[in-house]
């Protein structure tokens, strides 16, 4: 209904979670939402994309409720930033290009990382969603993980 379009989901990128036990979790129907899908469904960047992406939805879709959800088994949990590396060496990507690409972003390593704990990624990207400056305080912000294998919603945040 109405008061479903006034919210927006950073999720992980296109998987079984999302795509199939996520709207069926929510209750959802095609266009409900705005769903963001990135790797992981980590804000990596106050700056960065996901981020703008939440502020347009915001401030010109009218979005109120912004909902962080991770999934267990998600393939970012773990992830090195060295094996992200030799696996570009591995695909052609020059040593110039990965040095040039840590120049001109001092925390290239921790932002190829993954996460340990998928709970605590979740906090961590709803945190800097409620105290970002451009996010007015009453939007609403929370964080969940849903179960990749059963569909089960669980609050975190």
């Amino acid at each position: 209904g109405c008061a479903a379009r006034r919210w927006a989901g950073l999720c992980r990128a296109p998987a079984r979670p999302d795509t199939e036990l996520l709207p069926a979790a929510l209750g959802l129907k095609n266009g409900d939402a705005k769903i963001i899908k990135n790797a992981g469904g980590i804000i990596a960047d106050p700056f960065g994309s996901v981020m703008r992406s939440l502020l347009i939805a915001v401030h010109t879709l009218g979005v109120e409720y912004i909902l962080v959800i991770g999934h267990t088994d998600c393939g970012v949990q773990g992830l090195d930033s060295q094996a992200v590396m030799q696996k570009m060496r591995d695909n052609g990507i020059s040593e110039e290009s990965i040095e040039m690409m840590k120049y001109c972003r001092p925390d290239f390593d921790k932002w190829l990382c993954g996460f340990h704990k998928v709970e605590n990624s979740v906090e961590n990207s709803v945190n800097l969603i409620r105290k970002h400056p451009l996010i007015p305080d009453k939007v609403q912000v929370s964080g969940y993980v849903i179960d990749a294998t059963t569909g089960q919603l669980n609050p975190v945040i």
